[in-house]
């Protein structure tokens, strides 16, 4: 928000120490970068439009930070263009007036610092731009070594932050025909071996808060909620160990997710496998689910439903026949035991300013409570004729699934793989593509099976064309508002060029982050950086190339005189912006607590993008520069 005012300020300072008069040097100073202050501002603003459209949890999170960015950066072009050149006036008029001499003692010793640092630099930048040799080699290394390090540091990538929620759960999946009575020892057990960590510490591992168990014939939830948030993980070993001791009972642990929406959904891929014939389908999940747990060390699977086919079931085969004898058809046969057992979903009604009924049809006063009662039901035909189920059908006891999922009508078995933290969804999915489903293929278990991933899998592969469309947009908004800005289609590609140097500090400043500070996934919102960088880091390159223009148009300056010029006279704007943006977001990257992990990584691509490209910028730009701007001619009074 500042570094508009600072742009100002600094050009202020800079014309009153030329001898002009406050009023004067506040005039011409803001006048003089009135410009490129505009340009920063809209592109700036113009990065952030796409992010405000987007959709899913990514946007949800990220619009409110977008607009109240577009507009508070909006409100500090105003500010630099009106208060802080008025303000400048009164203080300079006070200072000369007073003659302060203390703060200049005080600051003396830091201003020939920085004059030394600004004389050692534009000696390199003269030396990069003296010969085409020179500025070609300069435009190589920097450019060159930008791709190569976002090639090399590149990393696979996330979905979104896990979060620091203090609740671990523990889906539980019994065997098949447990009692209510089971059930409710291994609750009773499980309360029992947590006791030692109840509101106390033990083993040096956070004290348990609260704890609940909840379970049915298909799965059982134990909770445990940490007294300290930020450990809350140092606890999932604990319930890892004590729930495998369950006889029978396959166990999932996982930290709660922030963003999850069901129960042991959280950070997961769901590999669905679909087709016609359910044993085929169960025998190709099968034969994944051992493949995955060998080639993800660490990895959790839980399949839904569970595939053993153990469970008591009964099928009602139609007799074709029959059925065509009273006018009836399969379909419609279904359809009657639906009605004869807990009723059929007709359709739905609603009432003005009420909330939707479902409209069922079932049997009135009638309840099928067993498969023989429904054998033996009554059942009207088409044709007016009053039979039992029984001459219609004949009834099969057999065993299979918990239940049959249905995905496009097919028949479907799904493998839930929660990878650890170490492992990111994409490395998940690659694995599963490249090495599992392929072995399958290769056997041919999925020769007549569909295989899809779904979950987070596909959030991140939607969330992630997405943001490459935004970045895109983002980019393209930001050369046109720059054409319009500076007259040519030319120098805003100059500037754009400032981009790769910004993408390969964030990818650097990640990976600082990973070795020295803690382990940061490069998710959703971390990519959301690099979109916000290209409105960010083209600001300096705006200042050096709107300067230079401005010297050769204007002032009539020689063309490396003009680059040199402009690139010594913004130097001091250009580190002092990116200084108070660097040490303004180190807090973000640096300071631990509840919700940091959520923008740290955005922080450090930010952080390292700014400062990559804020060092090496004042180097590329004038060597791109003096390629082009020999097309400029000097303007005559009446053009100017």
């Amino acid at each position: 928000l500042v570094d508009n005012a600072i742009v100002v300020l600094e050009n202020i300072d800079r014309h009153k120490g030329m001898g002009k008069s406050p009023f004067k040097a506040s005039y011409d100073g803001t006048k003089e970068v009135w410009g490129a202050v505009l340009a920063s501002t809209l592109t700036t603003v113009a990065v952030f439009l796409p992010v405000v459209f987007l959709e899913d949890e990514a946007g949800q999170l990220f619009r409110d930070i977008a607009l109240a960015t577009s507009v508070s950066v909006t409100l500090s072009l105003i500010v630099s263009v009106t208060v802080i050149p008025m303000f400048s006036n009164k203080l300079y008029t006070w200072t000369d007036s007073t003659k302060v001499k203390g703060i200049k003692r005080i600051t003396k010793p830091l201003a020939k610092l920085g004059t030394l640092l600004a004389d050692g630099i534009m000696a390199v930048v003269a030396l990069g731009i003296r010969n085409v040799f020179t500025r070609l080699v300069t435009i190589f290394l920097l450019t060159g070594g930008a791709f190569l390090t976002v090639y090399t540091l590149i990393p696979k990538m996330e979905y979104l932050p896990q979060g620091n929620r203090d609740l671990i759960v523990n889906v539980l999946i019994p065997p098949p025909g447990l009692s209510y009575e089971e059930r409710r020892k291994i609750g009773e057990d499980l309360f029992e071996d947590f006791l030692p960590y109840f509101e106390k510490s033990k083993d040096g591992l956070p004290p348990v808060r609260h704890m609940f168990y909840v379970g049915s014939q298909q799965s059982m939830i134990f909770g445990v909620v940490s007294a300290d948030q930020l450990r809350t993980p140092e606890l999932i070993p604990v319930c890892k160990e004590i729930v495998s001791q369950i006889p029978g009972v396959f166990a999932i642990t996982n930290q709660a997710n922030i963003f999850q929406r069901g129960i042991g959904e959280g950070r997961s891929v769901s590999v669905d496998f679909s087709g016609s014939n359910l044993d085929e389908i169960v025998q190709a999940a099968g034969a994944a689910m051992g493949k995955i747990r060998g080639a993800i060390q660490d990895v959790q699977v839980r399949p839904i439903p569970s595939l053993d086919m153990l469970f008591p079931e009964s099928n009602f085969i139609p007799e074709r026949d029959l059925l065509r004898s009273v006018g009836m058809t399969a379909e419609q046969f279904g359809v009657a035991l639906d009605v004869l057992m807990d009723g059929r979903d007709i359709g739905d009604f609603k009432e003005e300013g009420k909330k939707k009924i479902d409209l069922i049809l079932k049997v009135a006063d009638s309840e099928v409570r067993t498969p023989e009662e429904l054998y033996n039901s009554l059942l009207v035909t088409p044709m007016g004729r009053t039979v039992q189920v029984a001459s219609l059908s004949k009834m099969e006891k057999t065993a299979g699934l918990s239940e049959i999922r249905h995905l496009e009508r097919d028949r479907t078995v799904s493998l839930q793989v929660s990878p650890p933290y170490e492992t990111t969804i994409q490395e998940t999915m690659e694995i599963i593509d490249n090495e599992v489903l392929s072995d399958l293929r290769d056997r041919g278990l999925l020769n007549n099976i569909r295989v899809g991933m779904s979950g987070t899998a596909d959030k991140l592969t939607e969330t992630r064309q997405a943001l490459q469309w935004n970045f895109v947009i983002a980019a393209i908004l930001s050369f046109l508002l720059m054409s319009a800005l500076l007259s040519n289609f030319v120098y805003p590609l100059v500037i754009m060029f400032t981009v790769p140097l910004a993408a390969a500090g964030g990818f650097l400043g990640l990976k600082l982050l990973n070795l020295f500070v803690v382990a940061q996934q490069m998710d959703i919102l971390t990519l959301l950086g690099f979109i916000i960088l290209i409105g960010v880091v083209v600001n300096n390159a705006i200042l050096i190339v709107y300067q230079a223009l401005q010297n050769v148009r204007v002032e009539g300056m020689d063309f490396q005189e003009a680059v040199l010029d402009s690139t010594r006279t913004r130097l001091r704007p250009i580190y002092m912006s990116a200084s108070t943006s660097v040490f303004g977001m180190l807090p973000l990257v640096l300071w631990p607590g509840p919700g940091s992990e959520l923008y740290r990584g955005l922080g450090s691509v930010i952080i390292g993008g700014l400062a990559a490209s804020t060092i090496f910028t004042v180097f590329l730009i004038p060597a791109l520069l003096m390629f082009f701007i020999p097309m400029e001619k000097i303007l005559g009074p009446d053009e100017e």
